[in-house]
Formats: C-alpha cells, structure tokens, sequence
C-alpha cells in the first residue's frame, strides 16, 4: 500500500439516513446536516472537513415540482457548509438526472487527481414523503424556505428532455417510456406472456428479498413474483406492463453523503490505507437524446461505452466484481443495464446492494449514492473485493459507471485517454421522428395506461414505410384496449393518422 501514488482520488467516508418520522420541520439541509455528520464518524474524518473545498449537491426531485419549488433551497450546499464551518468552498450541481451522484463522484475524482481540489462531499437527499403529506394535511412548512444564496455553478447545460409531441403522446413520464422499453425486451427475447412475466417478476422479488434485510429500505417487506404480478391488495396495474410492485417509490425521506480526497491527504490526517475506497474506473454518457429518436427501445449504446472503458481503467474484469447495483427504477432499466454488461438478471451475485428503487426507494435523483454508501459500508465492517454501479437519468438517458475496490489502481487517476464517448453516440445514426406521420405503420413499442383497474389508452411507438419513428394513441374502444393485455404486439402493423394534438395508430 505504501507504493499508492498519493494523487489518487478516495473516498474516506460515506453515510446514508431514512428518516421514517416525516418530521415536517425538518428541511433539506437539516436532512444533509444529519447524514454528513454520520459520515465524519472519526475525529480525522472531521479533520479533514477542513481541507473541503468543493461541495456537490445532487438536485432534489421537488425543486422540479411547480407546488415545492419555492420551498426548496436554491444552494443547499452553501448553507451545509457554513453549518460546518467550511471556508473558501464552491458549490457545484446540475440538471435532474438518476446518473448525477455517480457522475459527481467521477468529476470530483478527476479535479482531486489533477491537483484541483483537496477534499469534497457529494450528497444529495429527498424529503417528498414528508412534503407530500404536509400538502395533504395543511401542515405549515415555517422551516422551510429557497434562501437568498446564489445558484451552485451548474456542471451542464439543461435541455429539454422531450419533445412537445412526446408530452402529448405521455412518453415524457417514466411511468409511460419504460414499459415501451418492457415491451420492446418481450419481442426481442421471443418470449410468451409467462417467460415474460418470470422475468419481471423475478427481478423485483430478488431485489425485494435484499430490501426486507436492509434496515434503510423504506419498504422492508419480501415480495414473492406472484406477489409482484399480482394487482389484488392494492398493487393495481399502473401502465402495463407494470404492476405499482414494479415502479420506483419517488415518496421518501432519504439522504446520503459521500467524502472524497486523495490518498495524500487522508494519510496526513490520519487516515488509513484500510480505510479507503478505490474509485478504480468511471465514465459517463448520454444515450440518443430523445426517447423517441433511439434506434431501438430495448438496448443502449451508452451504458455498453462507459461500462468498457470503465472496466478498461479500472483493470478489473466483470468476472472480479462483488458486489453490483444496477440501476432499478423498472426491471425494463435492469434487463438492459444487464444485456449491455453481459450479465445474467439472475446472476448469483445478486445486482442490487440495498434492494432496488421498487422496494428500497427511489430518493429523486440521489439514488445511487446509497448503494455507494452501502459498499463503504461493508468494507468498513471488514469486507474487501470490488463493486460496480450504475446509475441511469431519464428515460435510458443519461448513464453513469462506477468501479470501487478495496484494493489500490496499479497507475494514477487518469481518464485522459478515455475518446469522447458522447460524439461517439451522437455519430450513430438513427431514426428521425415524423412530427406528421400518415400512412402504413409497424409498432416498435407500446405502454398501455390504466385508469381504475382498465386500460384507458395505448401509447404506441414504431416505423412508417419511410424509416421514419412515428408516435401514436391507440383508439380508447374499451374491446380493443382489452385485446391489448398479454399480447406481445411488436411487429404488428397498422395505419397512422395525423391529428391535431395526438396522432391515431389503428391495428
């Protein structure tokens, strides 16, 4: 260990808090506060609170909510570090995305590498449980205000993540573009109704059995697949093909903190070797930007570049790593993650370290800073090996890769030779949308709403003659919604019509 080069990036603490009691006076930065102060558990870890100079806040979810936004903090991260007493610090954050903790962590890894900075926390949290019920019962929220700070320098330039008519269409809601993608996984993997369901259910009830053994799970209950497909006792079909079971629970209290230096630096405090997680190897990328625009719905070029280059840094092999925790917002993000990875979703390893977003809980964008806290967590009670996380933002959007070990990088912290993944994804062609399709279509993907226990319109995504992706509803003829369950409908045609807001797909 004493040949580690001291410019190589660490993290030396991590913490991680579910707050059950949906205490309406306690704010976000109270939230930040608490689980940071976890997080520097060592008088040397306290210490080193001293060399921070970059604080890298993981947007909450509720700050993009018209009804919340003016309760939440503008810069929460210049008021966590005037709590701490931190002097001479930038604030840092971006636009929404589940990708944005993992991706943090790379950029603060890069500027600690490079001489750029001497320590940084990354944390982010979501108190929507809280807020949600405060709604509901009038309940005043006096502490509880956006503060007069200046905005934290953003990391990115924020675009719009849809396009008029996907919003029209409904394909700018998760709850709507995954099932797409579930359909779309079906078709692929020839398989039937029931193969199709195994897999779905499989997935979320071996996430749900980590969840019900993991004391921060906000669901910490086991659910059988059966339990999981099943839409009696409240688990109602939400878009099919997806049960409530199998949809992230956004309504949490939940927070976590990452401490990241130097190796250099946390020796100088007292630190030990033993002590440390290697971040190993890191990417980030964009998938096709808009949904409706990827070549197709059941892969993503993305995740494939970052998890190679990521592996190539880190000098590991997938068949090294531990411990996994792919992104799990819906088990269609899974199957992917997993296809692009080479991984088996029932590879013995397990591919979830805390349970999932369906039963664990899906804190807004901070998601993946829990399972990175779950891993320092281990090696702090004695575990050693590797981990790879993932973290995905959008609809398949935005992904970023992680690989942590126990043990040090035989090199220093470089990703300069990594090629520019991003003009690599934008070289791709891929299809255009016709913004007025008419004529002879074949569908590609499909998402079927639900109202009240019964379809209530069909989303359809697919290919005109021309090559061209259109987007259409299905009629609302309750005989022809019905017809709809269980088939698997990639590959049938029908024609398109342009309409005045929401173009007509007929079978």
């Amino acid at each position: 260990m004493s040949e580690i080069h001291e410019s190589i990036p660490v993290l030396v603490g991590a913490a991680q808090e579910t707050f059950r009691d949906l205490d309406p006076s306690r704010n976000l930065v109270d939230a930040f506060e608490s689980v940071l102060e976890q997080a520097l558990d060592t008088a040397c870890k306290k210490e080193l609170v001293n060399l921070v100079d970059s604080i890298y806040v993981v947007p909450s979810l509720a700050a993009y909510m018209p009804e919340l936004n003016e309760l939440m903090p503008r810069n929460p991260g210049i008021q966590l570090g005037s709590r701490f007493g931190i002097k001479n610090f930038s604030t840092f954050s971006a636009d929404m995305g589940g990708s944005l903790p993992q991706e943090f962590i790379n950029r603060a890894a890069d500027r600690l590498a490079a001489g750029e900075s001497e320590a940084a926390i990354i944390i982010g949290g979501e108190l929507l449980a809280t807020l949600r019920k405060a709604l509901r019962e009038g309940t005043a929220l006096t502490n509880w205000s956006p503060g007069d700070e200046e905005f934290p320098t953003a990391l990115d330039v924020r675009r719009d993540p849809s396009y008029d008519t996907e919003r029209t269409h409904g394909v700018y809601a998760p709850i709507n573009a995954y099932p797409v993608v579930e359909t779309a996984l079906r078709h692929r993997n020839g398989f039937n109704l029931e193969q199709h369901q195994q897999v779905m259910g499989g997935i979320v009830s071996r996430f749900s059995e980590v969840a019900a053994k993991n004391p921060f799970a906000w669901r910490q209950s086991f659910l059988t697949p059966s339990e999981v497909l099943d839409t009696e006792g409240g688990n109602r079909m939400i878009t099919y093909p997806y049960t409530r079971a199998m949809n992230s629970i956004l309504s949490v209290d939940m927070a976590a903190a990452v401490l990241m230096t130097t190796v250099g630096h946390a020796r100088k405090m007292g630190i030990s070797d033993q002590e440390m997680v290697f971040l190993r190897g890191g990417a980030e990328v964009n998938d096709t930007w808009y949904f409706s625009e990827r070549n197709n719905f059941y892969s993503s070029p993305a995740i494939r570049l970052a998890a190679e280059h990521s592996f190539s840094m880190s000098e590991i092999s997938i068949d090294e790593i531990e411990y996994f925790d792919i992104y799990s917002c819906f088990p269609s993000a899974v199957q992917v993650a997993a296809d692009e990875l080479g991984l088996d979703v029932n590879d013995p390893r397990g591919l979830t370290l805390t349970g999932g977003l369906t039963q664990f809980g899906g804190p807004g964008n901070n998601y993946s800073l829990h399972p990175i806290a779950t891993f320092f967590d281990k090696v702090s009670n004695g575990t050693s090996g590797h981990a790879l996380i993932t973290a995905n933002g959008g609809f398949l959007t935005k992904h970023a890769v992680g690989i942590y070990s126990t043990e040090p990088p035989t090199k220093r912290w470089s990703r300069a030779h990594i090629p520019d993944l991003q003009a690599l994804i934008d070289s791709q062609p891929h299809p255009e949308l016709d913004f007025e399709p008419s004529g002879p279509g074949i569908v590609e993907g499909m998402a079927l709403r639900f109202r009240d226990g019964h379809p209530s319109r069909g989303i359809i995504l697919g290919r005109l003659d021309s090559g061209r992706r259109f987007l259409a509803l299905t009629s609302e003829e309750q005989t022809i919604l019905d017809s709809l369950i269980g088939e698997d409908v990639v590959g049938l045609k029908g024609e398109v019509t342009p309409g005045l807001k929401a173009n007509l797909f007929k079978f």
